[in-house]
């Protein structure tokens, strides 16, 4: 029998979390952010880099004896919940969580000298596999040819900011490419602090790391079971501003919070927030403890998307006039909720894998 899942935070975690929201609240102000995504540029390498070496947490998923933090999913999960209440445009998600454990997938020195340099920050890596793919799901590889590979992979996130390609290949291996030897053409995104990118391969030299499915659908889950933790810090932001928001605008001489059709509009969110926390929770949880696992990420992503969505879209109404200008930050935490509602596959998709593995078919 499993263990009972613990979906309360720990004196570490939240020391951990007031590290972090003190350190992006440095470098990630919205206005910055705002600008950053104006100017083609999104990545923010100063907080990155305070982040990655500064606190060392992009080892948190690394074992210590392979020159990583020791830590575990939860938190991890942490920090990519301060992460998503900035949106902070940061490779955190795709490096030290996708690709990370991509790596640890595989065995060999090749393997262990490139989870070494991203443990510390060292380096920035990016799985070659569609942001949109769910774990298991069929996606593009490159052709492999004596050593080289080639072929056109596309919405690649953050691959502009990637020293490395984890790239699996026809040929059934994930093989290691640096992104110089490669081209990187920006794709139009929707959610401009995680840009996409396609990937052109022309004979470009790899390093064989493993076998490709294993540490592909490793880390897809991963990815899955840890962006609902970033879902929860959209949704979060947008519930805490909103409320702030309308406690202080007044109609009529009242504070618009006080009506009550908005006060039921936000009771029904405050309850899918903490739903959304809940079930983000239990997903890190069974990632630390590997014990339904499956069954945890699928819950997580088909409730998380659809709560992220809501939130972001009832903080730009609630917010009036104001929400709909670019100045206010609310449209880069929508823009957020709806590119992570088919990162890592959809809702529906993660419904239908949850109904097969709880044997819950559809007629």
């Amino acid at each position: 029998m499993s263990a009972q899942p613990d979906l309360l935070y720990s004196e570490e975690e939240e020391a951990l979390r007031a590290a972090v929201r003190d350190l992006l609240g440095d470098h990630c102000d919205p206005a910055g952010v705002i600008a950053r995504s104006e100017s083609g540029a999104p990545h923010d390498l100063a907080a990155w880099k305070s982040l990655a070496e500064g606190m060392g947490l992009a080892g948190l998923l690394v074992p210590e004896e392979r020159g990583g933090q020791g830590a575990t999913h939860r938190e991890a999960a942490v920090v990519l919940e301060e992460l998503g209440r900035a949106v902070a445009p940061v490779p955190y998600l795709t490096s030290a969580v996708v690709a990370t454990e991509a790596l640890l997938a595989c065995e060999g020195d090749e393997a262990a000298e490139l989870l070494s340099r991203l443990a510390s920050g060292r380096a920035v890596g990016a799985l070659a596999v569609g942001l949109h793919t769910a774990a298991g799901a069929a996606h593009a590889s490159a052709r492999a040819e004596d050593g080289l590979l080639h072929g056109e992979l596309t919405a690649i996130a953050d691959a502009a900011v990637a020293d490395v390609l984890l790239v699996p290949a026809d040929d059934g291996a994930l093989y290691a490419v640096d992104t110089v030897a490669v081209t990187v053409t920006p794709q139009v995104s929707l959610d401009l602090t995680r840009p996409l990118a396609t990937v052109t391969l022309t004979g470009a030299p790899a390093r064989r790391l493993g076998e490709a499915a294993p540490a592909v659908r490793r880390a897809l889950r991963a990815g899955a079971g840890l962006l609902a933790s970033e879902q929860l810090g959209v949704a979060e932001w947008a519930l805490t501003e909103t409320v702030r928001y309308l406690k202080e605008r007044k109609q009529f001489n009242r504070p618009v919070g006080g009506f009550q059709a908005l006060k039921h509009r936000l009771a029904q969110l405050w309850l899918e927030v903490v739903n959304l926390r809940a079930a983000a929770r239990n997903a890190a949880d069974a990632l630390a403890k590997g014990e339904d696992v499956d069954v945890a990420v699928a819950v997580a992503q088909a409730y998380a998307a659809p709560v992220a969505v809501h939130a972001a879209e009832e903080a730009l109404q609630l917010h009036g006039g104001i929400g709909m200008t670019w100045e206010h930050p609310v449209h880069l935490y929508l823009k957020r909720a709806k590119a992570d509602s088919i990162a890592y596959g959809t809702a529906g998709a993660h419904r239908e894998a949850l109904a097969g593995l709880v044997d819950l078919q559809a007629p």
